[in-house]
């Protein structure tokens, strides 16, 4: 008997928390570690205290963002966990959160870096270089992402591994 699977349910919790964790990089190690942009830099440069708190409250609501985009993916893995159709395939659950992770990477690179111009990068002499290598790693995630997902159809291990149960346990 051949049953059915849906792999839709992991792919999306993937993407959800790819593109979490991709915001959380992007904030934590851009905005506060290395310092290279914040939120609406290009608009309203930090250079006193008052412009550098209006940019940490946008980093704050961008923040929050990624939180909820995780908080989501998280619910909607659990539920996927709770379906007996849903195959557990690591392929496909790695390639969701790379292909999540580099729709983050590229459309915040298009739309705040170059349609919108709010910040950059690395703003500078260089900072078209930094915003299109930017670009580039999310498309290169995408693409990695994608390739794992088509690699992992065939997966079908059932939730819990599927496998034979070991000999000492109550299950045999």
């Amino acid at each position: 008997m051949t049953t059915s699977t849906h792999q839709g349910a992991l792919i999306s919790a993937g993407i959800l928390l790819g593109a979490g964790m991709g915001g959380f990089v992007d904030g934590i190690l851009l905005h506060q570690i290395l310092q290279w942009h914040n939120m609406l830099s290009s608009v309203r440069p930090p250079v006193d205290l008052v412009a550098m708190k209006y940019n940490m409250v946008w980093g704050g609501l961008f923040h929050a963002f990624t939180w909820t985009a995780t908080a989501i993916g998280l619910l909607k893995l659990w539920r996927a966990g709770a379906r007996g159709d849903v195959p557990w395939s690591g392929r496909t659950f790695a390639g969701a959160l790379l292909l999540g992770w580099g729709l983050f990477t590229t459309i915040e690179g298009v739309v705040d870096h170059q349609l919108l111009g709010v910040h950059h990068v690395h703003p500078g002499a260089s900072e078209l270089a930094w915003d299109l290598g930017f670009i580039a790693l999310g498309l290169l995630l995408i693409a990695c992402g994608w390739t794992s997902i088509r690699a992992g159809r065939t997966d079908s291990t059932p939730r819990g591994g599927g496998g034979p149960a070991p000999p000492d346990s109550p299950a045999s």
